[in-house]
């Protein structure tokens, strides 16, 4: 069961939170403060629940317990005490996953990235519909995607695109794509009418901020150039393209899709920060890689966390055996809840399994 000393602490700890943010703190204090109380407030409503789900069902068996008690108000206190039984079971069960480890970048919006793998145009069209499926389910969902950069394949699609992805719990819901994408189908430009298979990977980093960490500029070599382009009358004169090196990292960052430096600069400083901010997640946490190549794999067709099947209209996800036949609807980004959300399911019972509550 519970331990009770730390379900009294996280309540102590909602309501301090409380108070010192009725106290008006400085605007870094108050953001910090802010998110760790709503961090709480699923947690503190089920001790809650549960608590009262527990007296109630208490309050039942003491008074079945009362030899005076006539026949018909034991029948009565029977029928109610069942009740409560389930009604404790499904409060227990809610206090267990609201209880679980939570992932503090589970409410940010994310920097996401596709690229082509192996399989030449074949895999870079392929980038090109998975980024779009993504686009869809962002839609769907009311998040905003604005493409940072893009560089197109020969035949369409693309080799590389990166995006931010904003919105709320925008990191919680895609934390899971990152990986290899493996797909099965019959290219346009296939003649003899022949199965291909090739691969994208994804990777999804989620956006730092400010209040996340700091970076020191004395860290940073800035290079402005010119953008390159196909030429014509649209090609930037000026040195509007900017490459950003972290040199304690080696992180290079390099941006030229607006025609204003400062611009491409903002945009380049926010996709650096949170490739930082993800490597210190990173480093952090023992489950997960500290080489983010690893995150994605090097996009070869045998590594894989799911695959799209074409000719079947299959999806399948390889980390929890799940077989959807609604390809269509994955690429129109109508599916992704239903696969997402079998893969949070696992992550939780394996979390549960560890029986540290």
């Amino acid at each position: 069961m519970f331990d009770q000393g730390k379900l009294d602490l996280i309540l102590r700890r909602h309501d301090e939170l409380g108070d010192r943010l009725a106290a008006g703190p400085d605007a870094r204090t108050f953001v910090a403060l802010s998110r760790e109380r709503a961090a709480l407030d699923d947690v503190v409503e089920n001790i809650r629940a549960w608590r009262a789900a527990r007296a109630e069902a208490d309050g039942i068996d003491e008074m079945l317990h009362d030899a005076s008690l006539d026949a018909e108000m034991r029948a009565l206190a029977e029928s109610e005490a069942a009740k409560a039984r389930e009604k404790l079971a499904a409060g227990e069960n809610a206090l267990k996953l609201a209880l679980l480890p939570k992932d503090e970048a589970d409410e940010k919006g994310v920097i996401l990235e596709v690229r082509a793998g192996t399989g030449g145009d074949e895999a870079a069209l392929f980038a090109g519909d998975l980024f779009r499926a993504y686009q869809k389910y962002a839609a769907l969902k009311g998040w905003r995607v604005d493409i940072v950069s893009a560089s197109e394949g020969a035949l369409g699609g693309y080799k590389e695109i990166v995006a931010e992805i904003l919105g709320r719990g925008v990191y919680g819901r895609l934390k899971f794509e990152s990986g290899a994408h493996r797909v099965q189908r019959v290219p346009a430009t296939e003649t003899q009418g022949r199965i291909h298979t090739s691969a994208a990977t994804v990777a999804v980093l989620p956006q730092a901020e400010d209040v996340d960490l700091t970076i020191d500029d004395k860290d940073l070599h800035i290079e402005t150039m010119r953008a390159g382009g196909a030429g014509g009358q649209h090609v930037n004169k000026t040195e509007s393209a900017i490459r950003i090196t972290h040199v304690p990292s080696g992180i290079v960052v390099m941006m030229q899709e607006e025609r204003s430096q400062h611009r491409n600069k903002a945009k380049a400083m926010g996709v650096l920060r949170s490739r930082l901010y993800d490597a210190e997640r990173q480093r952090l946490d023992s489950a997960r890689s500290a080489d983010r190549r690893q995150q994605v794999g090097s996009g070869d067709r045998s590594e894989r966390i799911r695959t799209y099947n074409f000719p079947q209209g299959r999806i399948t996800d390889h980390r929890i055996n799940l077989t959807l036949y609604k390809l269509d609807k994955a690429m129109e980004g109508e599916a992704f809840d239903e696969i997402i959300d079998a893969l949070t399911t696992d992550h939780q019972q394996k979390l549960l399994a560890r029986g540290d509550l």
